[in-house]
């Protein structure tokens, strides 16, 4: 109950605080090729309910439909606007309409599509038991994503190599340790990562210390060294196909 009432008068604050910002942002999307500022896409929510995320739209209109899901920093299908708005996360902003409807958290494993949660090991379907959220764990440690699958000739199987069993790992760590305090921790971590990504990191690097995860992900967290394919959590088996 705490966590909802939170969410509400949260999100009915931040979309009044940020209007100033997403208002004159929608009307640069919609003059840069007169169509909707806004992205609807289908996501699968709590028990695998599908419900409509609201995003800013950062990309050329009907960009989904181009069979690529992952986006990497160099997508073409990225506007000029676009970058800015991915830049400053400000496409998730308008997510807080999805939270203020009960339909996400503020805090909580980042929703995805059916594609990749059809993929998901048993382990992973524990993602599901809970609203997702516009951040979390996660969300802060792969900030970077776009770069991460920058020049793949891939961006959906790289995506699910190298950034899918650490983030599966980190959402069910969320879960485990879920608290209206981590929730807060989390949210002031998500906005300092975008003024210092390297202070966001290490705080991050507290809470796991904190929590006692095993070194391996902790290590990752740290994102001082390379990423490498891996399974995700539930498998021993690298991910070799999305099909």
């Amino acid at each position: 109950m705490m966590k909802r009432t939170l969410d509400f008068f949260a999100s009915l604050f931040g979309l009044l605080a940020l209007s100033p910002i997403l208002l004159p942002t929608c009307l640069l999307i919609w003059l840069q090729d007169f169509a909707s500022p806004f992205y609807v896409a289908p996501r699968v929510g709590i028990n695998e309910k599908i419900f409509q995320m609201v995003k800013l739209r950062s990309m050329v209109v009907n960009a989904d439909k181009m069979g690529v899901d992952s986006t990497s920093a160099d997508d073409r299908r990225i506007t000029p606007i676009g970058h800015f708005v991915r830049r400053y996360k400000l496409d998730e902003l308008t997510q807080l309409w999805n939270v203020l409807k009960g339909e996400m958290s503020l805090v909580g494993p980042r929703p995805n599509v059916k594609r990749d949660t059809d993929t998901y090991t048993d382990q992973e379907k524990k993602l599901l038991s809970v609203k997702p959220g516009i951040t979390d764990l996660s969300s802060i440690v792969f900030s970077d994503e776009g770069e991460i699958l920058k020049g793949r000739p891939d961006p959906d199987l790289a995506y699910n190599q190298l950034i899918r069993p650490w983030k599966s790992r980190l959402g069910l760590v969320y879960i485990e340790h879920q608290s209206l305090g981590l929730d807060v921790q989390l949210i002031i971590l998500t906005i300092i990562a975008i003024i210092s990504r390297p202070s966001a990191l290490k705080g991050v690097a507290k809470i796991l210390q904190k929590l006692g995860v095993d070194d391996q992900l902790y290590q990752v967290a740290l994102r001082q060294e390379e990423l490498h394919p891996f399974p995700p959590p539930g498998s021993d088996q690298v991910v070799l196909s999305r099909d």
